[in-house]
């Protein structure tokens, strides 16, 4: 079965930055997704169902912390394994993440072994 890895942030680069680092995953059947905001990531999120999403905090129309809650709280998708990537790493922020429900929580700037290590373990592949 394919699996579908959704990368949510509004600047453009940082999510060329997450295709490149997490390309090499597509030659064993993994399919990326991107979406440029909170409200476009929770609809993609409902209708395609990936199985990991790396979700900014920081966007337009609703923020990172809205949009896990909204996963977490819908049966339907409450299984979708989320990593918070952000900018704001104060511990604060990183227990409001938590609290909304994401799995993981992972500061920018970020390692991309790291990105690729994390996506790998929780799709269960090899590198």
């Amino acid at each position: 079965m394919n699996k579908t890895i959704l990368i949510v942030d509004d600047e453009v680069h940082i999510r060329i930055l997450m295709e490149q680092t997490l390309e090499e995953l597509e030659d064993q059947g993994v399919e990326l997704l991107t979406a440029t905001n909170g409200a476009e990531a929770l609809d993609l999120i409902q209708t395609r169902r990936p199985d990991l999403v790396f979700l900014d905090v920081m966007m337009p129309k609703m923020n990172g912390f809205e949009v896990c809650q909204a996963v977490k709280q819908d049966t339907a998708s409450q299984n979708t394994y989320i990593i918070m990537l952000t900018a704001k790493g104060q511990e604060l922020d990183q227990k409001q993440g938590l609290e909304a429900g994401a799995n993981l929580y992972m500061t920018k700037p970020f390692d991309p072994d790291d990105v690729l290590e994390k996506a790998a373990a929780v799709l269960a592949l090899e590198l």
